[in-house]
């Protein structure tokens, strides 16, 4: 039997979303006003309800107490389709109870996976980060089935590849994105791996990623790297919905314990040239980065935020300081996760406990949001101990508990999170089971 949706619009932007939707093999209902959306409402109970507003409409403040008490009183999942990208019109829209908002000009696959993602009373979730932590992180929760992911990805990455396609053709770092997009897949494996294929050799082409090359190729035919990340999303079929953190292309800037200023993702991270002990103080955009409205409305429509892992400061924090996304996270009703990191970083994290992890993120978030913070006991070997020791990395001791707990109010779990192979990183099962668990309370 086909899912009865009710959609409410003008009557152009309505045939446009059916026409849109048809793959899905839907029944819509569709009204021209709020008044005859509440009567079919009571009418005929829809599993969905979208509401399509133009440019300069806006949901009237007459309307917003029943369309409230409708909601609350159905549990009925209403996404907001809205014309024109607005900050204030997302925060409206979650006030009333609305599941999801999308902006206009919408992803075609977008919309659709969103629609099902409803109909299927899916959880969404949203993974702040960048790097391989976060790789590891979505490669897990994708094997969730009732879980609809939205990655929202670091663009301060101005060293290798993507420094170079960054410098050579002044597009968003594509490095990070691509991780993300391979991550959520369902593309066939050797896809992937031609998406991540790193080569060797070549005047131009050696250590470019195919897929970097690739993303630069569809933002010079999109016109954007926002396009071309949703392009390549199409391309790879992806499980949910990849966003860059912000559309400004930015620079990180670190402020270090001695005074000393350093500029460039790459520069902080590799610490060439300065003492690998020193510690940063303070971390910024230059230009100041703003959030992309798509990850804005995300944060706010989320269940659940994940926060990490990755590398503290250059990839973690240099989103939590994007303008917008700290407002975002102080009024999602989400609940936030931190995965604090399972190994310190010289030139950025030398010597810290989970502790000061813990300390830098409530520092940056502008206040005590986090409602879990997850530390791993996973037991390292005295091998990859002393191969990270080599390199002026200590793992990152599940201690200091009571001191985190005067910082923040968060549940701490403390859990085997980790897995040493070639590297010390986070185990994308171990990390699935323990969000399935707090999926389940």
């Amino acid at each position: 039997m086909k899912k009865h949706v009710l959609i409410c619009g003008n009557k152009k932007s309505i045939q446009h979303l059916t026409q849109v939707l048809s793959p899905l093999f839907l029944e819509v209902e569709r009204v021209d006003h709020f008044r005859d959306l509440f009567r079919s409402v009571e009418a005929r109970p829809p599993l969905l309800v979208i509401l399509r507003l133009g440019k300069r409409d806006r949901i009237h403040k007459a309307v917003c107490p029943k369309l409230r008490m409708l909601i609350s009183r159905t549990k009925m999942p209403v996404m907001l389709v809205a014309e024109k990208a607005d900050a204030d019109l997302a925060l409206q829209a979650k006030a009333l109870g609305v599941s999801r908002t999308i902006f206009e000009s919408y992803n075609v696959r977008e919309l659709i996976v969103s629609v099902n993602a409803l109909l299927f009373r899916k959880r969404p979730v949203a993974c702040l980060g960048g790097g391989t932590g976060l790789y590891h992180l979505l490669s897990g929760l994708k094997r969730i089935p009732y879980v609809f992911l939205t990655s929202i990805v670091s663009m301060s990455d101005d060293g290798g590849s993507s420094g170079r396609l960054r410098i050579s053709h002044g597009i968003l770092p594509p490095g990070d994105v691509r991780r993300s997009l391979v991550a959520l897949s369902n593309a066939p494996t050797l896809m992937n791996q031609v998406i991540q294929h790193r080569f060797k050799k070549g005047d131009g082409f050696r250590d470019h990623s195919f897929g970097n090359l690739f993303l630069t190729a569809l933002a010079e035919i999109k016109g954007s790297m926002l396009e071309a990340i949703r392009a390549m999303g199409d391309i790879l079929n992806i499980a949910g919905i990849v966003l860059p953190v912000t559309t400004t292309l930015t620079e990180l800037e670190a402020t270090f314990e001695d005074g000393t200023v350093i500029r460039g993702e790459s520069k902080i991270d590799l610490a060439r040239g300065r003492d690998h002990d020193l510690h940063i103080v303070d971390l910024r955009h230059r230009p100041e980065a703003v959030c992309n409205l798509y990850a804005y409305a995300a944060i706010l429509d989320a269940h659940f935020v994940t926060i990490g892992p990755g590398d503290l400061f250059t990839s973690v924090i240099a989103d939590l300081n994007v303008k917008g996304i700290r407002e975002a996270l102080s009024k999602t009703q989400a609940k936030k996760i931190y995965f604090c990191n399972l190994m310190t970083k010289p030139g950025e994290t030398a010597h810290y406990t989970a502790f000061d992890h813990v300390r830098e993120i409530v520092k940056y978030l502008g206040g005590d949001y986090l409602d879990y913070v997850f530390l791993s006991n996973t037991r390292l070997s005295p091998k990859a101990v002393s191969a990270y020791a080599r390199k002026n990395q200590d793992p990152v001791l599940a201690e200091g508990l009571n001191q985190i707990r005067k910082i923040t109010k968060a549940q701490i779990v403390v859990a085997d999170l980790g897995d040493q192979e070639d590297l010390v990183r986070h185990d994308s099962e171990k990390i699935k089971t323990q969000i399935e668990r707090l999926l389940g309370n």
